[in-house]
C-alpha cells in the first residue's frame, strides 16, 4: 500500500486532516496502527490546549418519547461551529446515547458510538478536527411512571437541536388532544417565562436569600421607618416568589390567569405537573 493510500485510509478512520495524517504516516514509518495512536495523542494534546478557552455557543439536543425524554447541552466557541455538519452529527448521536444513559455524564463519556469509539474519544477527535473547544454541559432526563412527556424547541438549528429547549412531565392517565395541546403550550410558557421552580416552596433557599439581600440593600437608602421597610420587603419577596414559581405565574397565552387556574379549567382528572427542565445556551 502506497503512502497516499495509507493517508487516505487514515483520514477515513480518524477524520484527521491531510497534513496531520501525512505527518503521522512518516513518524510511524508507514505503520497504520502506530499512526492512529500518534494522531490520538496529538488530538489529546490539541484538545487540552483549547480547554482554557470560553465555550459559550452551542446547541441543546432533545431525545426520547412521552415515557422517557432527555436533553443535553453541548458547547463550542462560535455559532459557526454550532452549525457545522460534523458537530451536528456528533451531537445528534450523542443525544440518543444520553437518553439511554439517563443523563449520567460519566457513563455517557465512556459509552461507545457507532464507530466503536467512546464518546470521549470522539469528542477529542472532533476538537482536533474542528479546532475549537467543545464541552458537554448540563443534562437532564425525565422518566416518571404514570407521566407523559412533552417538549418545545426554540431557535431550532436542525432537527432536534436548538438554542433553547424545554421538557415537561405531566402526571396523568389521559391521552386526550387537550392534554397534548396543554403539554405543548406549557412547554412554550416555560421557555418564555423561565420559572425557577414548580411552586414557591420549591424555590432554592440560596436564591431567596440573595433576593432578600438585594431588596434590603435597595430599601436602605429610602429613609423609611424600619417597620415600613420590613413590610415592603415582605411584599417584594412574595411578588418575586409569585413571578418565579411556575404554578403562580401569569399564563403567557392568557395573562389574566395563572398556570394553576389553567390546570383547574382543563377537564382532565388528576392532572399534575410532575417536573420540568429548561436549558438555554449561554444562560
Amino acid at each position: 500500500m502506497s503512502d497516499i493510500e495509507k493517508i487516505k485510509q487514515l483520514r477515513q478512520s480518524t477524520g484527521a486532516g491531510f497534513k496531520d495524517c501525512s505527518d503521522a504516516i512518516k513518524e510511524s514509518g508507514g505503520d497504520l496502527d502506530k499512526a492512529v495512536e500518534i494522531l490520538r495523542v496529538k488530538g489529546i494534546s490539541k484538545a487540552s490546549k483549547k480547554m482554557s478557552r470560553a465555550a459559550k455557543e452551542g446547541v441543546v439536543a432533545v431525545s426520547g418519547d412521552e415515557k422517557k425524554i432527555s436533553l443535553i447541552e453541548v458547547n463550542c466557541e462560535t455559532d459557526f461551529v454550532a452549525k457545522n455538519d460534523n458537530f451536528i452529527n456528533f451531537v445528534k448521536e450523542l443525544s440518543e446515547i444520553n437518553n439511554f444513559c439517563s443523563s449520567d455524564l460519566e457513563k455517557l463519556k465512556n459509552s461507545k458510538m457507532k464507530n466503536t469509539k467512546t464518546v470521549d474519544e470522539n469528542l477529542i477527535s472532533l476538537i482536533s478536527k474542528i479546532g475549537e473547544k467543545i464541552t458537554l454541559g448540563r443534562a437532564k432526563t425525565l422518566n416518571y411512571n404514570g407521566s407523559k412527556n412533552f417538549n418545545y424547541l426554540h431557535t431550532v438549528v436542525k432537527d432536534n437541536l436548538s438554542k433553547l429547549a424545554v421538557v415537561v412531565s405531566l402526571e396523568t392517565n389521559s391521552n386526550s388532544d387537550d392534554l397534548k395541546i396543554f403539554g405543548k403550550q406549557l412547554s412554550m410558557h416555560i421557555a418564555a417565562s423561565n420559572p425557577l421552580a414548580l411552586d414557591s416552596k420549591s424555590i432554592a433557599k440560596e436564591v431567596l436569600e440573595k433576593e432578600e439581600s438585594l431588596i434590603s440593600e435597595e430599601l436602605k437608602s429610602t429613609g423609611k421607618p424600619e417597620q415600613i421597610v420590613k413590610k415592603i420587603s415582605i411584599g417584594k419577596i412574595n411578588k418575586f416568589k409569585e413571578e418565579n414559581a411556575l404554578l403562580s405565574q401569569a399564563w403567557v397565552m392568557e395573562p389574566k390567569k395563572k398556570v394553576q387556574d389553567i390546570l383547574k379549567e382543563l377537564s382532565i382528572n388528576d392532572l399534575k405537573i410532575k417536573d420540568f427542565y429548561r436549558l438555554k445556551i449561554g444562560e
